[in-house]
């Protein structure tokens, strides 16, 4: 079961192009941080622009460095089922624990038009799917009837919730059910998530702060939420820091100041302001980072 904290794992950069040496490190890395599973690909590593090649190698090469230790949830989603399909069947075919399946973005799909796309996707592909509701990147939310219908689909196993609303979780246990896995999408609220009954987090901070993160997850699975907020008290500036700008052009430089990887983004963002660079070091003073 996919659950606990699995990072929103950037794609690091090394002279415009993907670095697969720094990549396979820092799966290393997560792996003896105690991450729980990683989740290439998604919008933290900067899908919008990654080349169908480079989304692939980058599946590919997670999947290979993980070798079954951990679970990986290969980004997969498009606001073009048939491209979306594609994803999906390359990342079956070089071993991916699951999909992460964005709701469609731009073209604004009904509630019928969800139904259709996961579902031909869940029916063309031997593989789990968990759905990605983030309503203020796509313009469309998948309301909790709508994801109830889909989780009657045998390999339709989660959400990834970024709606930031907790009373959702409690709304998706009544449509969806107890099993259904709910995973946080949003690092500030995924302590009280996990508290409605989530099981995890796909984190954009854990790219930094796996170890603490890692920690504060089992910590909710255990039913221990005073460790858990302790750790939450000092991780939540860094949450806070980290989302001043885009939130992978922040992380990405705050993992710069541990020697992780480059700052390098690609266009249309941009690197940080001196405000915000400033920002992150002291949220990481405060988490005991630096």
């Amino acid at each position: 079961m996919l659950k606990g904290s699995m990072p929103a794992l950037v794609t690091p950069f090394k002279d415009g192009a993907v670095d697969l040496d720094t990549l396979k490190k820092l799966v290393e890395w997560h792996i003896d941080q105690g991450s729980h599973g990683l989740v290439p690909v998604g919008t933290t590593g900067e899908s919008p622009t990654l080349s169908y090649e480079e989304h692939e190698l980058v599946v590919s090469e997670v999947v290979k460095a993980a070798a079954g230790r951990i679970p990986v949830v290969a980004g997969a989603g498009s606001n073009n089922t048939s491209e979306s399909l594609h994803f999906m069947q390359h990342a079956k075919s070089v071993g991916a624990t699951a999909a992460l399946v964005v709701t469609p973005y731009y073209n604004k799909p009904t509630q019928a038009g969800l139904i259709a796309h996961f579902t031909a996707l869940h029916d063309a592909v031997d593989l789990p799917i968990v759905i990605y509701n983030i309503p203020g990147r796509s313009v469309v939310d998948m309301t909790p009837a709508t994801m109830g219908e889909l989780a009657k689909l045998p390999r339709i196993i989660g959400v990834k919730d970024a709606t930031g609303d907790l009373a959702r979780v409690c709304a998706q246990r009544i449509t969806c059910g107890p099993d259904f896995l709910q995973i946080s999408g949003e690092d500030a609220t995924a302590h009280g998530f996990n508290a409605q009954g989530g099981v995890g987090c796909i984190s954009v901070t854990a790219n930094v702060a796996p170890a603490l993160l890692s920690q504060m997850q089992s910590a909710t699975l255990a039913g221990d939420y005073k460790t858990a907020l302790d750790i939450q008290d000092r991780l939540m500036p860094l949450h806070q820091a980290i989302f001043t700008e885009p939130g992978l052009v922040g992380v990405k430089y705050a993992m710069s100041l541990l020697d992780l990887c480059a700052p390098d983004v690609r266009l249309p963002l941009t690197p940080l302001t001196e405000p915000t660079k400033e920002k992150i070091q002291a949220a990481m003073r405060h988490a005991g980072l630096l």
